[in-house]
């Protein structure tokens, strides 16, 4: 596996900060250097999803957790963008490993309650959800996110919040957050 040196992986990460519209241009010359960085596929994929490409992004988070099984902060990703895109099961399915992580890290809080969401279990989602803000040093962006759950959370009045009708509370909330934005 061909991986771009830290040095030249922050000349990317740092590019694409800066650039108003050249993001894709700029990974997919990083991944012509080593088109197997799993870092640079996850890069795609949140550029790809942050412009709208929802389906060329979830083949690049794909491929990042494919490359790299054990990367994290790509695999919570991509689950969550799976759950975002209403395939609870597949996110499920692919948060799964992350259950081996220490009970107080912040992936596995935000997974817990995330999975709490999805049974319209919204107190204990909500506890989880700020664990594991409070938890996470790491990504202040994911926060901000996982912010913005929490705050629909909350604001769900009690009458939709109390629905079992196929269009359940976490498929109103979901469909807030179709975006597929990814930190």
């Amino acid at each position: 596996m061909t991986l771009l040196s830290d040095a030249r992986m922050q000349e990317v990460v740092d590019a694409v900060a800066a650039s108003d519209d050249a993001d894709l241009a700029i990974v997919d010359r990083g991944l012509t250097e080593a088109p197997d960085d799993p870092r640079l596929h996850f890069l795609r994929g949140s550029v790809l999803a942050g412009i709208g490409r929802p389906i060329e992004a979830l083949a690049s988070l794909k491929q990042a957790v494919a490359l790299a099984p054990d990367f994290t902060i790509a695999r919570f990703q991509l689950g969550f963008f799976q759950l975002t895109s209403g395939e609870a099961a597949e996110a499920l399915s692919t948060w799964g490993p992350l259950a081996l992580l220490p009970e107080d890290h912040y992936l596995r809080l935000f997974v817990g309650g995330l999975t709490y969401l999805i049974r319209d279990e919204f107190v204990p989602a909500v506890a989880d959800l700020r664990r594991g803000m409070a938890a996470n040093v790491e990504n202040p962006p994911l926060n901000r996110d996982i912010q913005l759950i929490v705050d629909r959370v909350i604001d769900i009045p009690a009458p939709v919040a109390a629905t079992t009708e196929a269009s359940s509370a976490t498929s109103l909330l979901l469909g807030q957050f179709g975006s597929g934005r990814v930190h």
